[in-house]
C-alpha cells in the first residue's frame, strides 16, 4: 500500500475576522489564492502537476460561493485543467480535505493534492449559510426542545466536567502565552506567508495573540452566549464561557502539499510527515463539541498506539472547555497539548483551521525531534476528525 506524506504546510496570518480587521479588507478567493500560490512557488511545482485541489470552507455564501476552492484556483492563476471542490465538515472542513486528500494518495487516485482551508467570517459571518433556512420536521421529532449553539454547548461540557471559571480563564491566557512565546522564538516562519491587507500594507503575523493575557484580566468579561430564553431552559448553568475563554472570529487561509512517497522522491522532495492513521466519528449533537474524545479513542485503537507515544496534541480550542475535557477524559500531559498555543490565541478561521494545525504539529514535531502527533477537531453536529501523523 502507498503511503501519504506532507511536504508543505503554509498559512497567512491570522487576522480578527470583523470589520477593521488586519485581513478584513482582503477576498477570500485571494486569501485562499495566495497560499496555494505558495506551496507552488516553495516547491518548484508547476500547477499542471497538481491533480486536484481540496478546500475546506463552512459558510458557503456570498464570498465565499460558486465552490470558492475553484475560484481560488483561479484566482491563483493556476491551469485551467486543475479541479477543486469545497468540502464541509464545519469546524474540521480542511483537516477532513486532509484526510480525503491523503486517502486518494494511498488508493492510487492522486500522486499530488492541495488539502486547503479558508474562512473570512468579517466578511462572511458565521452562521451565514443557515440565514433564511428553517429545522425539519425529522429533526424536531428527534429533538423537540431543539438543539443549541457552539456556545452553549461549551458552557454544557464545562458544567459536566465541573471547570469553574478561573480554570477555563488561566486555560486560556496560558494559551496566548504559548502562542507569543512561539512567534518570539520564531516557530511560525516557517509556516505563514505574509498578506497584504486592505491597506496595501504587509500582515506578517497573528493579530489574534494577545502577549499580556492574563487569568486576572480575563475575569471581567461577562457571559457571551446566555440569554434570558436560555437561562430559562437551562437553569443550572453557570454560564462561564465568555469572549476571552472562546476562540475569536478570525480571516485565515492555509494549505498543504500532499502526495505520494514516490512522487515526493522521483521530484526530488523531503517528505515531512507521514500520514499514519484516520478516524472520524460522530457525537451527541447537543454536547456537540466532545467528539474529540471518542475520536481519539477510535483513532488510538486503530494505530495500535497509546497516548504514552504520542509526541503533541493539537485539540482545537474552539472553547477552554473543549481540550479541557479531551485532557481530562484521556489522562493527557498538558505540556503537550497545544504547545505553541491554540486557536483561542492564533484564532479559529473554521474552514481554515484543519490545515493550520496540522501545518503547527508538523513543525513542533520537528522542532523537538518528536515522531508522533495527533491532531483532532470538534465540529459543528456533533462530530470530531482525529489524524495521526509520523514525522519522518
Amino acid at each position: 500500500m502507498r503511503s501519504a506524506v506532507i511536504v508543505d504546510v503554509v498559512r497567512t496570518p491570522s487576522g480578527r475576522g470583523k470589520p477593521g480587521g488586519a485581513l478584513s479588507g482582503v477576498h477570500p478567493v485571494d486569501l485562499a489564492a495566495g497560499v496555494l500560490t505558495a506551496v507552488l512557488e516553495r516547491n518548484g511545482l508547476e500547477s499542471t502537476q497538481i491533480d486536484d485541489v481540496l478546500m475546506g470552507c463552512v459558510s458557503q455564501v456570498a464570498d465565499q460561493s460558486l465552490n470558492v476552492a475553484r475560484q481560488a484556483v483561479l484566482a491563483a492563476g493556476f491551469a485551467e485543467t486543475v479541479p477543486a471542490v469545497t468540502i464541509d465538515r464545519q469546524c474540521g472542513s480542511s483537516q477532513q480535505a486532509a484526510h480525503f486528500a491523503a486517502q486518494g494518495v494511498i488508493a492510487g487516485a492522486y500522486d499530488i493534492v492541495i488539502a486547503a482551508g479558508v474562512e473570512s467570517m468579517s466578511r462572511v459571518p458565521l452562521g451565514s449559510s443557515a440565514h433564511g433556512g428553517t429545522v425539519s420536521q425529522g429533526v424536531m421529532r428527534r429533538y423537540p426542545e431543539g438543539l443549541v449553539n457552539q456556545g452553549v454547548s461549551a458552557e454544557l461540557i464545562a458544567a459536566r466536567w465541573g471547570f469553574g471559571r478561573d480554570e477555563l480563564d488561566a486555560f486560556s491566557a496560558e494559551s496566548h502565552r504559548r502562542a507569543a512565546d512561539a512567534w518570539t522564538r520564531g516557530r511560525f516562519d516557517s509556516q505563514v506567508v505574509p498578506v497584504l491587507g486592505g491597506d496595501g500594507e504587509a500582515v506578517a503575523f497573528d493579530e489574534t495573540v494577545r502577549p499580556g493575557t492574563t487569568t486576572e484580566g480575563l475575569a471581567g468579561l461577562g457571559p457571551a452566549f446566555r440569554t434570558d430564553a436560555l437561562a430559562e431552559r437551562f437553569p443550572d448553568l453557570d454560564w462561564r464561557i465568555t469572549a476571552g475563554n472562546s476562540s475569536p472570529l478570525t480571516d485565515a487561509a492555509s494549505a498543504a502539499l500532499i502526495m505520494s512517497e514516490e512522487k515526493a522522491a522521483e521530484l526530488g522532495l523531503t517528505p515531512r510527515a507521514r500520514f499514519h492513521a484516520f478516524a472520524v466519528v460522530g457525537d451527541d449533537p447537543m454536547m456537540m463539541l466532545t467528539g474529540p474524545i471518542p475520536a481519539t479513542r477510535r483513532i488510538l485503537e486503530r494505530s495500535g498506539l497509546s497516548m504514552d507515544d504520542l509526541d503533541a496534541y493539537e485539540v482545537n480550542e474552539a472553547f477552554a472547555s473543549v481540550p479541557l475535557a479531551w485532557q481530562r477524559e484521556l489522562d493527557a500531559d498538558p505540556s503537550r497539548l497545544n504547545p505553541w498555543g491554540g486557536a483561542i490565541a492564533l484564532g479559529h478561521a473554521v474552514g481554515a483551521s484543519g490545515t493550520r494545525l496540522l501545518g503547527t504539529l508538523v513543525a513542533h514535531l520537528e522542532a523537538t525531534g518528536g515522531r508522533y502527533g495527533l491532531q483532532t477537531m470538534c465540529e459543528g453536529g456533533g462530530m470530531a476528525n482525529a489524524t495521526i501523523i509520523e514525522r519522518l
